[in-house]
């Protein structure tokens, strides 16, 4: 029997009690979006309730667009925040660089309270999940030979995220897959700027690994403080760059002047 079996279970067989039963594990992140749902066999074997109410229940999800069917596939939960990814504020913030300190407080601000929650709420396999993903993103540091910026980006938010998904807030797990684009962009700036240098290279990694640690442990008051130094010495780092390059632009301009 799968492992998330007594997660499915539902007291009440009524079709709005299945469909509700579906709609906490969706929320829960049992079943994301994009991803199949068990069989009707499977699934009405595991909620212990009846094919037919099941069926109604599945009616009652996709007219409210929580699921899609498509033929010859099955059902699957839908990309729920697919729309606030196209939004022309959401462009605005992609296309001008300076919202990358707004994402950063943004950050700092769901992050924090992620990482605390996880190391109160999580179970031992949210901390399987979150040792894979850092234990992934750490190996690919230590063993490739160059880094790619945009797969070492997308391991570092997928750390981030399951530390998130470990804090059994669905409000705060699905406010922030709203934002993957925009923390993905936020994440790629901080890699592609700053993890060719030494000591910033160095700091992340280390701070990584401390906040794993806490996590893991169990220690909310230091994950939290450890994902807020995380977040403010990236900022820190990024806004000393912006900086030297500021003055380098002033010094050539008065270079050019004496030619």
């Amino acid at each position: 029997m799968p492992r998330y079996h007594d997660e499915l279970v539902t007291t009440s067989r009524t079709p709005d009690a299945i469909a509700a039963r579906l709609e906490e594990l969706i929320l829960d992140g049992v079943f994301r979006p994009g991803q199949l749902l068990p069989s009707e066999r499977r699934l009405s074997e595991r909620l212990q309730v009846s094919r037919a109410s099941l069926r109604e229940a599945l009616r009652t999800l996709r007219s409210k667009g929580v699921i899609v069917t498509r033929q010859g596939r099955g059902s699957e939960v839908a990309q729920l925040v697919t729309a606030a990814q196209d939004t022309p504020l959401m462009h605005l913030f992609r296309d001008h660089p300076r919202t990358l300190f707004d994402l950063l407080e943004v950050r700092s601000l769901l992050e924090g309270e992620s990482a605390s929650l996880a190391a109160s709420r999580g179970t031992p396999s949210d901390r399987v999940l979150i040792t894979r993903r850092y234990e992934e993103m750490a190996d690919y540091v230590q063993r490739a030979e160059s880094i790619d910026v945009e797969r070492l980006a997308r391991l570092d938010h997928g750390f981030h995220l399951a530390i998130c998904q470990a804090s059994h807030n669905p409000v705060l797990v699905h406010t922030l897959q709203s934002l993957t684009d925009l923390l993905l962009s936020s994440v790629f700036a901080s890699v592609k700027n700053l993890y060719h240098r030494p000591a910033a290279r160095e700091m992340i990694n280390r701070q990584h690994a401390r906040l794993y640690r806490a996590v893991i442990e169990g220690k909310p008051v230091l994950a939290r403080r450890v994902a807020l130094e995380h977040l403010s010495g990236v900022g820190e780092q990024l806004r000393e760059i912006e900086a030297e390059d500021q003055r380098l632009e002033r010094s050539a301009m008065r270079l050019e002047g004496w030619q």
